[in-house]
Order: structure tokens, then sequence, then C-alpha cells
């Protein structure tokens, strides 16, 4: 029997082992629910021997229900084998005193079988009793070796905390995550590397769940081991005693600092440039929001708006690459941000101290492109608005150098003043913008200041672009031809094709429309529809008054027709379509387009070239190259522009450029088209300095196909009955030879 005893008193301590390894695991597979449990120091693994601050541990409350049961079937067993102990031996010593007669000596004994087949049968339920234990511990010992596995695998972050913040139990998880070993967490307080700024938030958090019972998510900065702040999500859930009572929390962190890296990144990203890190045209309009409604507040707190613009920067991305071009923009925000005194709030936060600068915070933003916003508040004097952008001209003086290339750029600045503070956001930056289009329509590289009357214009402007819109799709457009007479001859040998706007008001003259066109880029679509066109026109006249050599056509190419990749393509394909021969039709630039990147202009001049068509220089002479720079290209035809020849007659200046542009060009092989003649006397003047062709008024002003085919009709006739008899006509031919 104390055989017994003490194999039950091995089971009885073996089972509070495994009783004590249940709970630990109860209250890790579950903190996000309050947990009904207790725990003792040495059932957690991880465990922090430090005594609690009231000197007794707050989880010392009822045991469990099946821990009172196995202890009440302990107290049992032993009662239970101390009577049968005390029956045996009180029947064994009755029986030596009392009973001496064979019967009594029966009854004796059969005391004793009973008496030992209880102690059989209870022994039986023991063992019985024994091996559902035994069964149980093996149960928990697995839960307990998965918890161990999960527990020291888990990403997240296991924390245990009594009542008085002090901890219980911390997950390997921390190391991993925070860097700190075991011994340095139970040394330190779990606040202690929370960040100072949110310390309090989250001593508030937890007392919080401690008195509702319910823990809430938070977010805050933890420190790691190498001086580093993480982001943590933490998640408290409260402890419940047997009773219910609130003994401590669980609370489960997990490491976001890489989400809120990615976070804060994506909001940087959403309002800045991804070029220039400067603030994006969203951010500044929410900065220019603001401007407006602090000067709606205070009138004597005005504000201004520099829209900057940079001159021909497509040149740049069309010569040199994008990569250029990128690398150039970002030189361009560095001196536009050394031009504003005080703050450039996007794109850094540094203090200028400057006594001239008499404006508040500045904000500097990339709307897109190559256009550069700056917002000046708290502006005193407007005059410091154009000190900023005379500021700006003269920093963008100096070339960039970028690749072994110097760059030199100039930029067209318009600034707006908050004078009418009930406009929106967006109505001040498109002033400024309209300011900006007025500056590079006066010359580029200067400045304009916003008034009324731009407004007037630019809605005029957005009028106009939607009209040409709707007039391509109405084909209102029509092809003109000014007749180009031989100046040896006098007769007819070929037509410039010019655009009118058939506008249901009326004929509109290209002077108001080609401009706005051109920056657009419809005047590519109404080139698509009128270069055929006339190259038919001109095709059936060359088939009903053949001529040697034949008619010719001449085409002026625009400068964003001109830089198409697919240009010679293009004109290849009308040739074709149209059964022309390549040297019946010329095709117009102007020098600005030709020397605006020289190389690339040779290349497609050469592409062409090959084509067999004939290349001429428009209005030459109001340019800024020369016929020296234009021997790189394989050009055939000169033309000078009217202003020369309108004045070649009556100044005697003009007149000796014209003669000299003549005589160089004849020199170079070129031909001459003199355009703008209007007067008998230019004609005469022109005659006699050896000019091979020309235009003008004074031969017939541009008309429609119908009017120019009766003019063919008539001269035709009056060159049959000039010719001598028998003389046959010399354009039985149609060779371009």
């Amino acid at each position: 029997m104390w055989h017994f005893e003490c194999i039950y008193s091995d089971r009885v301590r073996a089972r509070v082992f495994i009783q004590c390894d249940f709970r630990a695991l109860t209250a890790r597979s579950a903190p996000a629910k309050g947990i009904n449990t207790r725990f003792k120091d040495q059932c957690m693994p991880h465990k922090v021997n430090r005594k609690p601050k009231n000197g007794r541990s707050s989880f010392s409350a009822t045991l469990p229900r099946v821990e009172g049961r196995e202890w009440w079937l302990w107290g049992f067993a032993v009662a239970v084998t101390l009577v049968l102990t005390f029956a045996i031996f009180t029947l064994t010593v009755t029986d030596i005193r009392l009973y001496s007669d064979k019967v009594s000596s029966l009854n004796l004994k059969e005391w004793v079988r009973g008496l030992t087949a209880l102690v059989l049968l209870f022994d039986v339920y023991t063992i019985y009793q024994h091996s559902q234990l035994q069964r149980i511990r093996r149960q928990l010992a697995e839960r307990d070796r998965l918890f161990q596995l999960i527990s020291e695998n888990a990403a997240d972050m296991i924390a245990v905390i009594d009542n008085h913040g002090d901890r219980i139990y911390n997950s390997p998880a921390y190391y991993k995550v925070l860097g700190y070993s075991q011994q340095e967490l139970d040394g330190t307080s779990p606040y202690e590397q929370i960040h100072p700024d949110d310390r309090a938030r989250v001593i508030g958090a937890a007392n919080k769940a401690r008195l509702t019972g319910r823990g809430e998510r938070l977010e805050y900065r933890v420190r790691h081991k190498d001086e580093s702040w993480r982001v943590l999500e933490s998640t408290a859930s409260v402890i419940h005693s047997a009773k219910g009572e609130i003994e401590g929390l669980v609370v489960v962190n997990r490491d976001i600092t890489e989400r809120k890296q990615a976070e804060e990144t994506l909001a940087h990203n959403a309002f800045h440039d991804g070029l220039t890190n400067l603030a994006n045209r969203t951010l500044l309009l929410d900065r220019l929001g603001r401007a407006l409604a602090v000067s709606r507040r205070h009138a004597d707190l005005k504000f201004a708006v520099l829209f900057i613009d940079i001159d021909e920067f497509k040149l740049v991305n069309d010569s040199l690459g994008h990569a250029t071009g990128d690398a150039l923009l970002l030189q361009i925000a560095e001196r536009l941000a050394s031009c504003v005194r005080r703050v450039d709030t996007v794109s850094r936060s540094q203090r200028r101290d400057d006594a001239e600068s008499n404006f508040g915070e500045s904000t500097l933003a990339r709307p897109g492109g190559d256009e550069f916003v700056i917002l000046v508040e708290e502006l005193r004097n407007p005059s410091d608005a154009i000190r900023i952008a005379e500021r700006i001209q003269e920093q963008l003086v100096a070339p960039f150098k970028i690749d072994g290339h110097e760059i030199a750029v100039r930029a067209s600045i318009g600034i707006t003043f908050s004078g009418n503070t009930d406009l929106k956001a967006q109505d001040v930056l498109r002033d400024a913008e309209i300011a900006m289009y007025r500056a590079k329509q006066t010359g580029k590289a200067r400045c304009e200041v916003f008034d009324d009357a731009m407004h007037v214009g630019a809605l005029k402007r957005l009028q106009l672009e939607t009209d040409l819109r709707k007039a391509i799709e109405r084909h209102e457009f029509r092809v003109y031809y000014q007749p180009i007479v031989s100046l040896q001859t006098g007769h007819i040998v070929g037509f410039e094709a010019l655009t009118r706007w058939q506008h249901p008001k009326g004929l509109v003259m290209p002077s108001e429309f080609i401009a706005v066109a051109d920056e657009t880029g419809i005047i590519l679509s109404i080139n698509n529809q009128l270069v055929p066109e006339a190259c038919r026109q001109v095709r059936e006249w060359q088939k009903l008054f053949p001529s040697d050599p034949p008619l010719y056509l001449s085409v002026n190419i625009s400068p964003k027709q001109f830089v198409q990749a697919d240009l010679s393509l293009q004109i290849g394909q009308v040739l074709q379509d149209c059964e022309m021969q390549p040297c019946s039709l010329s095709l117009e630039i102007t020098e600005t387009i030709a020397m605006a990147d020289a190389n690339r202009s040779a290349a497609i001049v050469a592409q062409l070239k090959s084509l067999g068509v004939a290349i001429d220089i428009d209005d030459f002479g109001t340019g800024y190259s020369s016929l020296s720079r234009l021997q790189g290209f394989r050009i055939d035809t000169l033309k000078i522009d009217r202003i020369f020849i309108s004045r070649m007659d009556s100044d005697q200046e003009t007149h000796e450029i014209v003669r000299a542009i003549v005589m160089l060009a004849h020199n170079l092989g070129l031909k001459v088209v003199a355009e703008g003649v209007e007067t008998p006397e230019q004609m005469k003047l022109l005659n006699k300095m050896g000019c091979d062709r020309a235009q003008g008024y004074l031969f017939a002003r541009p008309a429609d196909q119908h009017t120019i085919g009766a003019l063919l009709a008539a001269t035709r006739v009056e060159a049959m009955s000039a010719l001598p008899v028998g003389a046959s006509p010399r354009w039985s031919g149609a060779s371009c030879d």
C-alpha cells in the first residue's frame, strides 16, 4: 500500500506539472481573446524572474477546476488506503484475543478476503486513472511542443504583462525583430524602449484596456538595439481569472516598419515630382488654395505666382535625348531653388537669412514637362515678384554643362498677383500660365504680368482651337494657289499651296489661325488633308497644260511636321498616290527650322532629297542663319522674304541686301524666288539683278483651283497666239530635266 501511495504521489506531482504546461499553452494560443487561467513562473519559457512590486504574484488565484478534482481524488485514495489498513490491522489483533473457535476463524478469513478484494478493486481503479493521466500528459506534452515551435518561429512578438506593467513573458521574436536578448529585456521596463513621444499614448491605451476589458489597435515607435526606430502595430487582449477579474494583458506586436515606409513613399510620390522631388501640381494647388484662404482673411497678406516655361526645351530632348533633358531639368530646378530667398518648403526645408527678402514662405513646384511654378506667400511688395523673375533670368544665363555638352536655355515667365481672392486655385494658376504664353508670343526669354485682357485673349484662343478641330472634322479648309512666275519668260512655272479656312462666317486668313494650329499640332491634320489634294490638282493641270519643265507645286512644311520621323515616308506615299513626279514638288522650310538643330535637319533634308523632291528655304533673311551655314544642306532654292522686296525700291540698303543675296545664291548654284512682288518697279529691279522667279499680287493673288484653272487656260491662249507661224509650243514634253 505504501508502494501504491508513493506511485500516486508521483502521479500527483506529474499532473501538477502537466497542468502548468496546459495553462501556458492556453495563454499563448489565444492572445486575441480574454484568457481564463493563471500563470506560474516555472511554467513559462523565457520567464521573467523579477519579483512583482507588491511582493506577490497577481496570478495566485483559484486553481482550475480540473486541478481541484485531481486533489480530491488524491485525498480520497489516501483516506481509503488508511481505512483499509486500519481495518486489516484491527481484525488481525481482534482475531488473536477474542476468537478461538473454528467458526470465528472462518469469519475472520472471509473479512480478510473481502478487504483484500476491495484493495484489488481500488488498485484496478487507480491503474485506470493512472493510464488516463498518462494519456493526458502525452497530449499536453505534444501541445506544449507544438506551442514551442509556433512561439519560436512566429514573426509577431507576443508579450504578457501583469496589472503593474511588469513583464511575465516575451516571445523569442523580440530578439529577431528588435535585437534585444532576454536578459536585456528582463532588466528594463516594457515602456523603456518606446519612443518618448508615443510612451504616454501606449500607457494610456494599456490602462484603458484594463479598465474596459477591451484592447484597441495601436501604432507606435520602438527603439531597436542599433538605435534605429521601428514602427509596431500592437493589439492588446485582457487576461481574465476564474472569477472574471482582469489579471493582465497579452500584447501581440507586429513590425510594420517597411509597410509604413512604403506608405510614406507613396504619399510623398503622390504630392511630389518623381524627377526633381519638387511639389507636383496636386500639392501646388493645395498650397495655392491655402494662400487664397489666408489672403481672404488678411487683406494685407498677398501672394504671387510665377509660371516659368523653358524656351525651346523640346529641341534638347529631340537632339540630345530625354536623359540629357532630364539632367537639364534637375540642374534648372537647383538654380530656381536658389532664386527663392527664404524657404523652399517642398523640395527641402532650409532657412536663408536674407535682409533683402520681403516675403514669407515660397513653394517651388514642377507641374509637368519643362514648366516650373513658384508660389511666393506673404508678399509685401509686388516688385519682389518681379525681382525674383529677374534673378531667374540671371541664373539661367550661364550655360548648363551636361555630358560634355554646353546647353544655353532661356525662360518665359508669367506672373499673377492675388488681386481677386474669389478665384479658385486652378484659376490663379491658369492666369499665370496665360501671362507666360504672352511672354512667349512677344519674343520669349521675358516676363509678363497678367491682366484681364490676357484672360479675354486666352478665351478667344481656346475658342479658336476648338473651332479648328471642328473645322478639320467638317473639311472646312481649302487650298489656295498663288502662281510663281519666271522673270525671264513671264510664264507661270509653278504654284505655292496656301491654306484658307472657309469658316461659316466667312473666309479666314492664315495669319489668324496658323500660329495656333502649329502650336497645338492641328497643323499636322490640316496638312494631311490639303497636301494630297494640292498634289492631285497640280498633276491634273500638268496633264491639261503640259510644259517643259512641267508645272511644280511648292508646299510649306511646319516645324512639327518637319521633326516627324516618318516625314519622308509620308511624302513618298503622297507622290505615289497622286502619280506625281518628285521633281514637281518643292518643300519649303524656314531657316529657323533648318538651323534649330543643324545636324538633324541636314539628315532629314538628305532623306527628302533621296526622294527626288526639291528643298526651298522660305522667308530667307528673317532668321539667324547665313548662306555659308546653309552650305551643309542640299537645298535648291532661296525665297527672299517680302519684307526686303517691299522696301528694295525705296531703301538703298535693302536694295543692296537683296542684290547680295541673289548674287551669293547664284554663286552657290541656287535658284532665287522673290516673294511679295507688288509693283512693276520691283519686278524690273529683280529682273536686272538676275532673280529667277517671283510671286506676288503683281502677277496674281492666291485663288482657288477654278480661278487658277481659268488663268492657266487664258495664259495658254495668249502664248499660242504669240507664237510665230509654223512654230511649235515648248510644253509638248513633261520632263523635269
